[in-house]
This record gives structure tokens, sequence and C-alpha cells, in this order.
């Protein structure tokens, strides 16, 4: 019984690691001073790194159950748990001369950005509705506090609020759905309800009233139209290096999410249909939405919050194939946009660390006279964004069009390229002004340092992935075949 009970633990050892080593960090933090906040910081940098070597150490290619068929380790979440270790650390390193000069420069900050990795990562191995739910909430209640950080300014605890208030309600929406699907299978697990979908006792007309309510939370989570109305303004409103969380990490849980939700639990017979449309029709709107309302953006942080909205709508675009190298494109999608996303992100933080937000298109301008490096660094993360070959992110484009075509859904696959095609303007403009306009007073920017080393690594990766599309979406196939 001992050893049956140290297998389970061992399953989850790097959810349970990371509570331990959050705790630690919390308990440590509260008796240092202000001005040894960087301890806490340099801290939670090795509890990422050590939580990383842990996933590395624990991967494998079988799928695992522990307790009670609860939780579940495979290939799937042990690549989505690393991913987002990385990338969460990426953000810790490219937020510290951002935070350093601001009052959120607090314990509160490293340790809320645990809580909600640690929230990631339970959506990422969950078999089970209230697992899921949990993992969540846990995510959901670290970034509204986030997001109100800032206590001196309106924006922050404005955005906050919409937030709280907003999510407050998808997970509403989401619970009672699941409510309907329990009502319908009589199973909370989530391969359960895959099971008792594809007997003939279900009623199917409850279950489906469920999975409306269940993708609408779903829609919410991805900042999908029209469930979208939180994206821009806390993006806008929320510290820049909240935002930077807020965009990058969380995508790869949305994506385990939709995985166990959806494919997982409702996979086969009628309910697959179903999603599959309706995926469709938010993919759709998605793509042509973000796109059209970016253009007139004329703050970064926001115009960025409606391009996630359109980049969110090709990972749909995946998904809605029903197809197993559709899943694969959505994981490479996402990969491809959290990577470009954090450099984007980065850049204008670094940018901000002088003491003003550097929030607004115009504050691009004559960057290359400034600093002709960090200029062309941004320029490759606009072109993977945009989707500009060689960059990866015209790949990972690619291979969601092609599933697309291959799927039958030609009309969407040129209704999505047209709308790539408009929406590079935006992402063009920023390299206009970066490069053509006159050039702004401020003083040169200074280029050594550990966040500018990695900025240029995050740059440099967009092309030199580029050159590798088919290993990449041949990894991720592989992912996906042998967690399903």
């Amino acid at each position: 019984m001992e050893n049956f009970q140290l297998n389970e633990l061992l399953i989850a050892l790097p959810e349970i690691s990371l509570l331990v080593l959050a705790c630690l960090v919390l308990v440590v933090d509260l008796f240092l001073k202000d001005s040894a906040r960087g301890f806490t910081s340099s801290l939670s940098k090795m509890v990422l790194v050590l939580l990383a070597l842990i996933i590395i150490y624990g991967q494998s290619d079988e799928i695992r159950y522990s307790f009670s068929d609860m939780y579940v380790a495979d290939p799937l979440s042990d690549l989505l748990k690393l991913g987002a270790c990385v990338f969460v650390l990426i953000m810790l390193i490219y937020s510290k001369n951002y935070l350093l000069p601001r009052t959120i420069y607090r314990g509160e900050f490293f340790i809320l950005t645990l809580f909600s990795l640690l929230g990631m990562m339970i959506m990422m191995s969950a078999n089970h509705f209230l697992i899921l739910y949990l993992g969540l909430e846990l995510l959901s209640l670290s970034l509204y506090a986030m997001v109100a950080l800032s206590r001196g300014l309106l924006s922050s605890a404005e955005a906050a609020v919409k937030y709280f208030i907003l999510g407050a309600l998808a997970s509403g929406i989401l619970l009672y759905g699941m409510s309907m699907i329990y009502g319908a299978t009589g199973s909370l697990y989530i391969s359960g309800v895959a099971g008792s979908l594809t007997s003939s006792s279900v009623n199917i007309n409850l279950a489906l009233f469920g999975l409306v309510f269940l993708v609408a939370g779903v829609a919410f989570k991805l900042g999908a139209v029209p469930f979208h109305m939180w994206v821009p303004d806390v993006y806008q409103g929320a510290p820049t290096a909240v935002t930077m969380l807020i965009g990058t990490a969380p995508k790869l849980a949305a994506y385990a999410f939709i995985f166990r939700l959806l494919v997982e639990g409702m996979g086969d017979g009628r309910m697959f249909v179903e999603w599959r449309q309706m995926l469709l029709i938010l993919a759709v709107l998605s793509i042509g939405f973000g796109n059209l309302v970016a253009i007139a953006q004329r703050n970064i942080k926001r115009m960025l919050a409606y391009s996630t909205i359109a980049h969110m709508g090709f990972v749909l675009l995946g998904f809605a194939t029903g197809l197993t190298n559709g899943l694969a494109s959505a994981m490479f999608y996402v990969f491809t946009y959290v990577l470009a996303a954090l450099g984007a992100f980065g850049i204008i933080l670094f940018l901000s660390r002088r003491g003003f937000e550097s929030d607004d298109i115009n504050d691009f301008k004559g960057l290359s006279r400034r600093s002709p490096w960090f200029a062309f660094v941004m320029l490759l993360l606009m072109f993977s964004l945009s989707g500009i070959p060689p960059t990866v992110g015209f790949w990972a484009k690619l291979s969601i069009l092609q599933v697309v075509v291959s799927a039958g859904y030609i009309e969407v696959a040129i209704f999505s390229v047209l709308m790539s095609l408009i929406g590079a303007f935006y992402y063009l403009r920023i390299i206009k002004l970066m490069f053509f306009d006159p050039i702004d007073l401020r003083e040169r920017l200074e280029e050594e340092s550990e966040s500018a080393f990695l900025l240029g690594c995050n740059g440099i990766a967009m092309i030199a992935l580029g050159f590798l599309p088919g290993v990449l979406l041949a990894f991720f196939e592989k992912v996906v075949s042998l967690s399903i």
C-alpha cells in the first residue's frame, strides 16, 4: 500500500514540488526587507529551473494515472508543463528591469506567478471535471490579483474588476455546462464521459445543452469572439509584466483545457461533430474581428490583445478539423505564438524600464537609430507574428491552413489568408515606425544585460526555428498521437 501511494505521488511530483517550493518562497519572503526582493526573484527563478529538471527527468511515453484516475501524466502534459516553466522563467527575466523602479517589485508578484503556474500544470494533467476547474480557478485568481498589483493606478484596478467579474461569470457558465454533462452521463471523469457518450442510454439533448455552455466557457478563457470583451481592457490596464504573463504561458494551459475537455471527453459521435462546428464559427469570427479591430489601435498592448484574439482563432481552426495533425498544428502554433509574444512584450518592457510606459506605438519611432539590434529583433518578431517567411510563424500558419484545406474547409482557409494579409498591416506599421520615421530624441539603449541577451536569442529563434518546421511538426504529431 505504501509503495502504491508513493508511486502515485511520484507521478504528480512536478505539482507537489512546485506547491512546496512556492510555499517556501512565500515564507522566505516574509523575512526579507524591500531592498532584498532580488533574492525572492532569484529564488523563484531557481524554483522554475529545478521544476523543469524534475519534469524532464520524470517524462515518459506512457500514459499514467494517479489519485483515483483524476490525474493523468502523458507526453502532452509533460511537454506543456515544460514549456510553461520555460516561458514563465523567461517572463521573470524580461520583467526584472521593468519591476525594479516600480511598486510592484514585491514578493507577491513572484509568489502569485508560481501559483498561477501551478494552476496551469493542474489543468494540463486533469482527468476529472473538478480537477480541471480547480486548476482553472487557481490560475484565474492568481491573475486577477496580479492585474491589481499596481494599487495606485486606476487603470489597473479597473482592469482587475472587469477581469474578475467577467471571469466569475465565465466560470459559472462553465460549471453549469459541466453539471449538464454530469446529469447526462453520470460521470465527472473526462474518460468516463467519453465512454458514456457512446452509449444509447445517454440523454443526448441534455449533453448538447451542456456542451454549449462548456464551449462558451472555453471561448472566454481563450479570448475568442464573442467572449473576448476582457482581453483588450486587461492587456492595456494591467502592468506590462503581468500582461506578458497573461498573454503567453496560460495559452498552453488553454490548449490543454480544450484538449482534455473536448478532444478526450467528447471525441466521438454526435458531440464531436457539434463542438467542431462551434469551434469553427468561433475561429472565423475571432480571425476576422481580431485582425480588423487591431488596425485601429494606437496602444501597442491593446493592438497585441486584438492580435491575440486572431491568433487564438487559428488555434481553434486546428481543433475544429478534428484531425490528429490538426491538433499537432494547433500545438505548434501555440508554442510559436507564445515565443513570439514573449519577445514582443520583452521589447516593450525593455523600452519601459526608464520610468515611462512604452505602450504607444509612437514610442517605437526611430528605434533603429537608438538601438539597431533591438529594432532588428522586433522586426523578426513582427515578421513571425504576421506570418512572413522564413520565420517560424509562417510555417505555423501554413500548417494550420494545410490541415484546414485537407479537412474540406477551403473557404475558411481563403478567408483566413485574406484576414492575415489585412492583419499584417499593423505589424508592418511597427517596422515602418522603427526604421523610417524621424529619430526620437531619447538616449541610446543599453544592450548589455541578461534580458538583452535573451531578447536577442528570442528574435534569432524566430529565424532558426523557421528552418526546422518539418522536424517540429513531426515532434508535435508524435506527442499528440501518444496522448490520445
